[in-house]
């Protein structure tokens, strides 16, 4: 695991939050956020196939929307992407979740493509959850 993605972990973990590398309860899934637990589950499958830096990325925004009342809240970033990338979220989005959930996807979609996402996530992380 890349020191900057160690990093996150620990800093999840004195949040409050348990990250896991391990099939996620829900199948059919890469990764999952459960607020009420506090937990994050990373599939080891998206580890192998490569996507394991953007499965944790987009479940640690889900954590960070969690603070501090424990009900996910958009954080409110303003990510710069590319037009195909947004409107490819948008299809996501659009597609795959109830319309209460698509914000709070889109900003998660959004930050695991950024070049800074884990110290975005960390400085969230900070203001949010203190912990």
């Amino acid at each position: 695991m890349p020191t900057d993605l160690q990093t996150l972990i620990l800093a999840l973990g004195k949040a409050g939050f348990r990250v896991r590398l391990e099939p996620p309860p829900l199948q059919g899934v890469y990764g999952l956020f459960e607020s009420r637990a506090k937990t994050l589950w990373i599939a080891p499958i998206a580890l192998e196939l490569g996507i394991g830096r953007q499965t944790l990325l987009h479940e640690a925004t889900h954590a960070v929307q969690s603070c501090p009342a424990g009900t996910l809240q958009a954080i409110g970033w303003r990510l710069p992407m590319a037009t195909v990338v947004r409107r490819e979220i948008e299809g996501i989005t659009y597609s795959r979740y109830h319309p209460r959930q698509r914000g709070l996807e889109r900003e998660a979609f959004a930050l695991q493509g950024q070049p800074d996402a884990v110290a975005l996530l960390l400085e969230a992380l900070r203001r949010r959850c203190p912990g």
